[in-house]
């Protein structure tokens, strides 16, 4: 069922989503291909805004600087959620914003704390956003696969999908 969502009911539906499923994978691009590599989201703020800790010499910092343009994928398919975010990405390295941003989690990266010297922020501002999620469970959406096979009817689906404008 198609399920597009504006302003405050986006942002929630987007939070939520981020939250429950957390790691993404960050697709950055270079000149001749993509990178793909998973990420852990640090912070969903209210406005959207999505937070990753990161090293400052890492090849994503370089190809984001380059090219701001980032694609994340979230998936949870014991849930059967799933985002697909398309945004703009920037390089963080004030060291207030990291230690506002600075979780325990993310110590077995950086074992030096805050004060490490390569720890920096990659900051991403969503511009497109797609969802899909089975917001009547999983066994729901079985029972419904199986009633589509024993009728030869298609099943009748429950799931939500949509854009979000966050």
């Amino acid at each position: 069922m198609e399920k597009n969502l504006s302003n405050e009911e986006a942002l929630k539906k987007f939070k939520k989503l981020v939250n429950d499923i957390n790691v993404c994978m960050f697709i950055t691009n270079n000149k001749d291909s993509e990178s793909t590599r998973p990420m852990y989201t640090v912070e969903v703020e209210d406005n959207g805004t999505l937070w990753f800790f990161t090293d400052i010499r890492s090849i994503k910092v370089e190809e984001v600087s380059t090219d701001h343009t980032v694609h994340l994928v979230y998936a949870h398919p014991g849930k059967e959620s799933f985002l697909d975010v398309w945004g703009n990405a920037s390089v963080v390295t004030d060291k207030q914003t990291i230690k506002d941003k600075w979780t325990a989690f993310v110590k077995a990266w950086f074992p030096g704390g805050i004060d490490d010297p390569n720890i920096s922020l990659l900051k991403v501002n969503p511009q497109h956003v797609y969802y899909w999620d089975a917001e009547a469970g999983r066994m729901v959406s079985f029972i419904k696969i199986i009633a589509g096979v024993i009728t030869g009817k298609p099943a009748v689906s429950s799931d939500a999908k949509g854009s979000l404008k966050v």
